[in-house]
């Protein structure tokens, strides 16, 4: 059985990803909409499913955190959602996360056909 290497940095996953062809970024506008500019496309929770998420957190900092959620779309876009709290926190009000709550997970089996690709 191979074993897996470690990614502990934010930017070692989301190298990571860019290999694997998952550079789209879905981020929350000025209106409060979850939006991809690539797809240039609006998303609501339904349409997407986390597939995998990876928590940071920063040792010498414990205000500086990140969680990064890798969804697929209904039509098997992938993209992710990055969510830093803290003190570089990108987003304002409630909305952004009220959104990240309503993403359904995908079921382990899904997540692991992800970790093997």
């Amino acid at each position: 059985m191979q074993q897996k290497t470690e990614m502990t940095t934010l930017t070692q996953v989301l190298e990571k990803l860019k290999q694997r062809g998952i550079d789209q970024e879905i981020t929350m506008n000025d209106e409060k909409q979850m939006v991809s500019e690539k797809q240039q496309r609006g998303y609501q929770p339904g349409e997407l499913l986390i597939i995998r998420t990876f928590r940071f957190e920063d040792e010498s900092d414990p205000d500086n955190n990140s969680i990064l959620y890798v969804t697929r779309d209904q039509q098997g876009n992938r993209a992710f959602i990055l969510d830093i709290y803290g003190p570089y926190s990108n987003h304002e009000g409630p909305e952004f996360d009220d959104f990240i709550k309503k993403i359904p997970m995908a079921e382990r089996e899904d997540q692991e056909l992800f970790d093997s690709e």
